[in-house]
This record gives structure tokens, sequence and C-alpha cells, in this order.
């Protein structure tokens, strides 16, 4: 690995969301900053710093990461996926769709991380008990109480489609 100066910005050019991307990153600059300020994908959010709160959760090459905990130099060559990254062709997927409908969103500060892990989570799992939504989301820390929400939209997805499929109606499609 070559090594860089503190001060010296290197290309980082890696797949945000399906589509090429490109910047340049000091060294010691983390991924959660280097996607909002050098690409503007505002949708992932800076919580805590410490890799604890989850509001800053991305998936990089298919595993669910911390973007407060790595820095954009790491992700060279990778795919990265935000939460811009769910929606297909502008349309919500049943997912999300869910998650309004059962007001899992209160603030929305941790939605757009709860939204990654629990994508992945149901690609692992597609039909999770109540304590297995509940042990996975305790991973994410949600300051307005949505929990029983998120909880009820997650496992009304899980129980009727996979939750990758686009919900054009607002409601969850099987």
């Amino acid at each position: 690995m070559k090594r860089i100066a503190a001060d010296e910005k290197t290309r980082v050019a890696f797949r945000l969301n399906g589509r090429p991307r490109e910047g340049y990153a000091e060294p010691r600059m983390l991924l959660v900053d280097f996607i909002r300020h050098e690409l503007g994908a505002l949708g992932t959010h800076v919580g805590c710093e410490h890799g604890v709160c989850g509001a800053c959760t991305v998936s990089i090459d298919g595993r669910i990461a911390r973007s407060c905990l790595v820095y954009a130099v790491q992700i060279d060559d990778a795919s990265v996926m935000t939460v811009e990254g769910l929606a297909v062709e502008g349309k919500l997927t049943a997912l999300q769709s869910a998650f309004t409908r059962h007001h899992a969103l209160q603030c929305g500060f941790c939605t757009a991380g709860i939204l990654i892990s629990t994508t992945m989570f149901l690609e692992q799992n597609p039909h999770p008990t109540e304590d297995a939504v509940r042990h996975m989301l305790s991973g994410h820390i949600c300051r307005c109480t949505a929990y029983n929400g998120m909880v009820q939209a997650i496992l009304e997805v899980a129980n009727a489609a996979s939750p990758s499929i686009v919900d054009t109606a607002g409601s969850v499609e099987g």
C-alpha cells in the first residue's frame, strides 16, 4: 500500500449506489464526510462519530459498515450503497413504504442507517422473528423511540414479500 502524507489528497474512485464516482481525500478523511462533503450525497448522517449510533451505516461490497469508522481512501474500487441507492428508479421499496405507514421515521435522523441495515438483514434473514428484528435494531440508536413502528414495518415486509420489491402504490406487493 502506498504511503500518503497527512496533508496530501489522493484520488478515490469507487461505485456509489451503482454509479462510478471519484473525488480526492486526505488520508484521515472519514467515508461519511467524503460521501457528504465531497460527493454531495446527504442521506448518510453523522451521529456519534464513534460507530455506536448507526446513523452513518452504509453497505460496502455487500457488508454493512459504519462510515464514521472507515477512511475514504480505504474504499477505492469498492461498491458503496447509501440510503439514496435503495429506491429503484425513484420508487420507494416496500420497506421504505412500510416505514412510512408504521410511523417508523419520527425525526428521520437514524432512518438512513437503519434502512441499510434492515435491507441487508432481510436479504440474509427473509423471515425473521420479532426477537431477531429487535436484536438487529439494537445496533442503532433512535432517540425518538420509533422502535415499535420499525419492528412492525420490518415484520410486515418480511411476512409479505422480499424487501427489494418496489412499491409504487404505498403498500407492500406480494
